[in-house]
């Protein structure tokens, strides 16, 4: 019997996946690599410091064959995640993409400037959501409910530790994550002047989807 497509807890040797995932989805849901010559700069943002920092919140689809095709990463605390971020991530990131010193010119310097400012996820208008996230999934995988499961599983994880509320920022173009998070249950937090991203909140508890 073939093995079937599953959630699991994220391990060490997913990380070469993690990585390809994220970068393979970067540009709006779409393959960054056109588009930037060092695409390697988005999971060092987004999505690698979450697993380095918190695994416990992070998970993968399994294609049954032991390959991560999707994931969701997380923290439980956002203003907590900052300062570890800060104080543990972002020396071991720099080593790759050391801080730009001067404004960003390029696509590639515009996201190694993100990566050098995580204070810009501390903003007070989603205080009262404190958990956030990031979740990507191979596009041959979206479609089939397996964003749905992941979703479901960091949520059950936020719910036992305590967590009330979890909070995403999406960039606004991009509709067909939209229009997921809305099938989700999330909705629009008013951020004043957020530029071209939108920020959307839900409840952890389950009875919210």
């Amino acid at each position: 019997m073939t093995p079937s497509p599953a959630i699991r807890p994220y391990g060490p040797q997913d990380r070469d996946a993690l990585d390809e995932i994220c970068v393979r989805t970067a540009h709006l849901g779409q393959d960054s690599r056109p588009h930037y010559v060092d695409p390697g700069v988005f999971p060092a943002a987004f999505a690698a410091p979450y697993a380095y920092l918190e695994p416990e919140l992070a998970f993968v689809l399994d294609d049954g064959e032991g390959r991560a095709v999707g994931y969701v990463v997380g923290t439980a605390d956002t203003w907590r995640f900052v300062e570890e971020y800060r104080a543990r991530w972002l020396p071991l990131a720099a080593e790759r993409y050391p801080e730009p010193g001067r404004p960003p010119r390029t696509p590639d310097e515009e996201i190694v400037a993100l990566l050098h400012r995580p204070e810009r996820m501390l903003v007070p208008e989603v205080a009262g959501y404190p958990a956030h996230l990031h979740i990507d999934l191979l596009p041959e995988w979206q479609g089939r409910g397996y964003g749905r499961a992941l979703m479901a599983a960091l949520f059950r994880a936020l719910h036992e530790r305590g967590v009330a509320a979890v909070h995403l920022c999406m960039v606004s173009a991009n509709t067909p994550a939209r229009a997921f998070y809305d099938r989700l249950g999330f909705h629009e937090i008013a951020v004043p002047d957020a530029g071209p991203v939108t920020y959307l909140g839900r409840p952890t508890a389950a009875e919210s989807r």
